[in-house]
C-alpha cells in the first residue's frame, strides 16, 4: 500500500507564484455553524487561510454570526442569506467550498446541501453535517460534474452506506469508484481514495488529535489547496498529512492530552516549513 509521505507531498504542494496577489490563491466559502456549533466554521476557515488561501469567507446563521465573526481573525464571516438564491449567489462568487462544519441536521438543511450539490459549479469539500444530510441522497454525489471530497469518519462512512467489512482500505476504494469522489477515511492511518483507483495511506498524526474540531481544520486545509491548484486527491492527500504532521508537533510541545484544534492551526506554519527544511523538533 502506497503512503503519503514528505517527500510525496513536497513534490505535490501547489507552488507560490512570485508575483501572485490575493485572487490568485482561491476564494473559499466555509458554510456551517449553527447554536452551540461555532467553533467548526471557525476552525475551518482558519486553517484554510493559515493554509494559504488567498481569501476566505464564513457564511453562518445569523444568530450566531456575531460570535463566529468576533473569532475569525483572517477568515471574513457574514451572515447567511435569507433566501437560497442569494445564499447560491453569494458563494458563486467563491472556488472552492466546504459545507457542512458545524451547520446542524434540520430538514431545511438537508434541502439546502443537496440543492447546492446540485447547482455549485466547481469543487467541494463535504464534512460533518454536510455528508449527513447527503447521506439520504448518495446519488447526487454521482449526478455531480464537479469534484467533491468527502471526510468522513468510521460512524459517517457507515451512514453513507460504506462497507468496512473489507478494511478501510477496500472499502474507502469501493466507496470513492461507486460515487465519483474522492474520500478520506478519517481515523488512525486516514485513508485517501480517488474514483479511478489511487490510494494513500497517511503516515503522521497521533490520538491528541481525536478531539472535536480537528477533522473541521482538515477539511478547510483541504478546501485552500484546491483553491490554489492542487487536483483533489491531492490536495486531499498533501492536506492529511501536513494536518497529522501540525498534530505530532503540537503533541510534541503540549503532549496529546493538551493539545486543541486550535493548537493545530497556529502549528500549520512549522508544518509547511517542514516540508522545506525537513525534520523540526
Amino acid at each position: 500500500m502506497e503512503r503519503i509521505t514528505r517527500e510525496w507531498v513536497r513534490r505535490q504542494l501547489p507552488r507560490r507564484r512570485s508575483d501572485g496577489h490575493k485572487g490568485t490563491f482561491g476564494k473559499v466559502y466555509v458554510l456551517g455553524g449553527a447554536v452551540g456549533y461555532t467553533g467548526a466554521p471557525v476552525y475551518a476557515a482558519e486553517a484554510a487561510v493559515r493554509s494559504g488561501a488567498g481569501l476566505v469567507y464564513a457564511g453562518v446563521p445569523g444568530e450566531v454570526y456575531p460570535i463566529v465573526a468576533a473569532r475569525c481573525a483572517a477568515a471574513m464571516a457574514r451572515p447567511i442569506p435569507r433566501t437560497y438564491k442569494e445564499l447560491l449567489a453569494e458563494m458563486a462568487g467563491c472556488d472552492v467550498w466546504v459545507v457542512g462544519p458545524g451547520l446542524g441536521r434540520a430538514a431545511r438543511t438537508e434541502r439546502t446541501v443537496c440543492s447546492l450539490l446540485e447547482d455549485l459549479e466547481g469543487p467541494v469539500v463535504l464534512d460533518a453535517d454536510g455528508i449527513n444530510a447527503a447521506a439520504a441522497h448518495i446519488d447526487v454525489l454521482k449526478g455531480r460534474r464537479f469534484p467533491t471530497v468527502l471526510t468522513p469518519h468510521e460512524g459517517e462512512f457507515i451512514r453513507l452506506g460504506g462497507d468496512l467489512s473489507r478494511g478501510r482500505e477496500g472499502a474507502a476504494a469501493d466507496f470513492a469508484a461507486r460515487h465519483g469522489c474522492v474520500l478520506v477515511l478519517k481515523g488512525p492511518e486516514t485513508v485517501v481514495a480517488d474514483p479511478d483507483g489511487r490510494l494513500l495511506v497517511n503516515t503522521t498524526g497521533n490520538s491528541g488529535m481525536a478531539k472535536g474540531g480537528s477533522g473541521d481544520v482538515l477539511s478547510g486545509m483541504i478546501a485552500a489547496l484546491i483553491g490554489q491548484g492542487a487536483p483533489p486527491f491531492a490536495a486531499a492527500a498533501c492536506a492529511v498529512w501536513l494536518h497529522g504532521r501540525a498534530g505530532d508537533l503540537c503533541a510534541g510541545r503540549l503532549t496529546e492530552y493538551a493539545m486543541t484544534p486550535l493548537d493545530m492551526i497556529e502549528g500549520l506554519p512549522a508544518a509547511f516549513a517542514d516540508l522545506e527544511a525537513g525534520e523540526i523538533s
